[in-house]
């Protein structure tokens, strides 16, 4: 049997922006392999691309050189959810949610069925009414993820969406998304700045160096799935935290 496609590759890709003495390298060349069902986290210092490399794999940016992959049978195949929300203000909560569903022209019952099961899974279904300016930002957030995984995406592509939350509100949701993508076990590349959300969510966690952003590191969290927030508590999480942090601080503050 041979070794199955990975679900997104990258292979000597890089990013420049501008031209002539004012250019910026500001990624690569990354080399990246993501298999199917895998949840892959990306942490790196400030500025070195992380952002820039999940744009290029939703298709908002192109590479200066080399590829980005996405393998799937679907015409649509990934959802993206931003640190800013993205919900539309005018939209119902209900509506925000089956916009995706709509625009790839799911049939009414079908849509309203998924709909309605994601706004429960959410917590949303006593505010499916509401707009969004109503919301907590929390809310927000719970909004933007339903709506990406009412389409069943076969990749989710998420960029810091909990950065601008305080950091209750952000460990309440980052143990509802666990909960959430281990019983859809959708392939995910997710770019935080924290090392404790990179530590609970993922599968493996990629390190990446000070710009242009290159991948140097990466670490497989020593704990098993299905598994919840009360990692956090554990020596092995205290150990692997300061480990990516002495990677960090060392791409931050050059030698």
């Amino acid at each position: 049997m041979g070794v199955p496609h990975p679900k997104l590759s990258a292979h000597d890709l890089t990013r420049t922006f501008g031209r002539g003495p004012g250019a910026v390298d500001a990624l690569g060349p990354v080399e990246l392999s993501i298999p199917t069902g895998e949840f892959a986290c990306v942490v790196g210092p400030s500025g070195c691309g992380k952002s820039t490399l999940l744009r290029i794999a939703a298709g908002l940016l192109r590479p200066s050189t080399g590829t980005l992959e996405i393998r799937t049978a679907s015409p649509r195949p990934a959802a993206m959810i931003f640190q800013d929300y993205g919900i539309y203000d005018w939209k119902t909560v209900r509506a925000n949610v089956r916009f995706g569903l709509d625009v790839q022209r799911v049939p009414r019952r079908t849509a309203d069925a998924r709909v309605d099961d994601w706004l429960a899974r959410t917590g949303l279904g006593d505010f499916a009414d509401a707009y969004p300016a109503t919301l907590s930002g929390g809310m927000r957030q719970r909004v933007a993820i339903a709506r990406a995984l009412a389409v069943e995406p076969e990749v989710l592509l998420m960029d810091e969406p909990f950065a601008a939350l305080d950091a209750q509100l952000r460990t309440i949701l980052q143990d509802e998304l666990l909960e959430l993508t281990q019983a859809t076990r959708t392939t995910t590349l997710f770019i935080t700045h924290s090392l404790e959300e990179a530590i609970v969510l993922g599968d493996r966690v990629l390190v990446m160096s000070a710009r242009p952003g290159r991948i140097i590191a990466e670490h497989r969290p020593p704990f098993p799935r299905p598994r919840t927030g009360d990692i956090r508590a554990t020596p092995q999480f205290t150990a692997l935290r300061g480990e990516l942090w002495d990677l960090l601080r060392r791409e931050a503050v050059p030698t």
